[in-house]
C-alpha cells in the first residue's frame, strides 16, 4: 500500500486529490494539511511514502517544506514531489535542489498522476527526459557554483558513468543497454552513487552532476 500526504492551501484540490487517489486499491491517503507546517507535523506522525507538496502555501512553503523533510533523518523514507501549476520554473528547481523527487503539474492527467506517484513510491524520479532538458538549460544559462567534487572521488569508474547517463535523462534499463550490464547492475550502481554522494533520490543526483561538473551541459 502506498500513503500519501496531501500539503495543500487549497481544500477542493486536496479533496480532489483525495478522491482520486483513494478509488485505487494500492493507494491511501493517510492525511491532508493547509500548510507546510501542519505537513510536517503530519508527516512525523503518519511517515508517508509520498508527500504531494503545493510550491505556494502560508506559514511554511513548499520549498521550505521539503528542505526539512529532506534534512530530518526520520523521513528519509518519505519521497517529495512537488505540485505546481507552471511546470519547470525557478520555484521548482529550488525545490529538486532542497531534496524533491520530482514534480508534478496540476493539470496532469489522471493515468499519468496514478503512474507518477508509484514511479515516486519505487525511489524513482519524476524526471522525463524533457523536463531533464530544461534542467541542463538552466545550468547553461546560469552555472551554480561547484562544492561537490571531491565526493566524486570516491565513485568508481562505472560508477560515475552511471551517474553521467542519469543525468542525461536515461532509466535503468536504458542505462543497463548503455553499458552492457544487467538493470539490477546499474541501478546498484546509480544507488552506490546516491549514498556516496548523499543523494535523497535520482533528481537530486541529477543537480549533483552538473553542480561538480561531472557532466556538462550540452549548448547545441
Amino acid at each position: 500500500m502506498i500513503r500519501v500526504l496531501l500539503i495543500d492551501d487549497q481544500p477542493l484540490i486536496r479533496s480532489g486529490f483525495r478522491a482520486f487517489l483513494d478509488l485505487e486499491d494500492d493507494i491511501e491517503v493517510v492525511a491532508e494539511a493547509a500548510n507546510g507546517q501542519e505537513g510536517l507535523e503530519l508527516a512525523r506522525e503518519h511517515l508517508p511514502d509520498i508527500a504531494l507538496i503545493d510550491i505556494q502555501m502560508p506559514v511554511l512553503d513548499g520549498i521550505e517544506t521539503t528542505r526539512r523533510i529532506a534534512a530530518d533523518p526520520a523521513l528519509a523514507g518519505v519521497h517529495v514531489v512537488i505540485l505546481t501549476n507552471y511546470g519547470l520554473d525557478e520555484h521548482v528547481f529550488n525545490a529538486l535542489r532542497a531534496g524533491a523527487a520530482g514534480f508534478l503539474v496540476k493539470d496532469i492527467v489522471p493515468e499519468d498522476f496514478l503512474h507518477a506517484v508509484r514511479v515516486a513510491a519505487r525511489g524513482d524520479a519524476l524526471l522525463a527526459p524533457s523536463i531533464t532538458r530544461k534542467l541542463i538549460n538552466r545550468y547553461v544559462t546560469q552555472p551554480p557554483p561547484t562544492d561537490t567534487g571531491t565526493a566524486l572521488e570516491e565513485l568508481t569508474s562505472r560508477e560515475r558513468e552511471a551517474v553521467v547517463l542519469v543525468a542525461r535523462g536515461l532509466s535503468n534499463d536504458e542505462i543497463a543497454d548503455r553499458m552492457v550490464i544487467s538493470p539490477l547492475t546499474a541501478k546498484t550502481h546509480v544507488n552506490r552513487a546516491m549514498a556516496k554522494l548523499h543523494a535523497r533520490d535520482r533528481a537530486q543526483l541529477v543537480v549533483l552532476a552538473y553542480e561538480s561538473g561531472l557532466v556538462v551541459p550540452r549548448t547545441s
